[in-house]
């Protein structure tokens, strides 16, 4: 079983920026996928980034594409989602995924495992 434990949440102001950090525990970190998703109050869940493994291959929303990077450190079991320039439309729970894949989903129902989420709220 895979564990995932979201931080880094919080309040900012539009234009600020926030990292957000996924602790994975449970399992080896070898050969998952991690994803990075959000959910506003109302909609439904959308996903935001994703990194393979190796960290060679990533994917992004457009919706964050140039202002959000995904990374991850696999000696730490760790994966980190930075969000620069921040826009109150970026209002939303974030979750941190994980599936083990040597593909790069973005779709919600291909990963198995997820965290509990961190709110992220950027105000105008």
């Amino acid at each position: 079983q895979v564990q995932l434990i979201e931080s880094g949440g919080g309040l900012v102001q539009a234009g600020g920026s926030l990292r957000l950090s996924c602790a994975v525990s449970g399992r080896t970190f070898s050969g998952y996928t991690m994803g990075w998703f959000r959910q506003a109050p109302g909609k439904e869940r959308e996903f935001v980034a994703a990194i393979r493994w190796s960290g060679i291959r990533t994917s992004y929303a457009d919706s964050v594409k140039g202002r959000f990077t995904i990374s991850r450190d696999n000696a730490k079991n760790a994966v980190y989602l930075q969000m620069n320039s921040l826009k109150p439309e970026d209002t939303a729970v974030y979750y941190c995924a994980a599936e083990q894949t040597l593909a790069v989903p973005m779709s919600a129902r291909e990963y198995d495992y997820w965290g509990q989420g961190t709110q992220v709220t950027v105000s105008s």
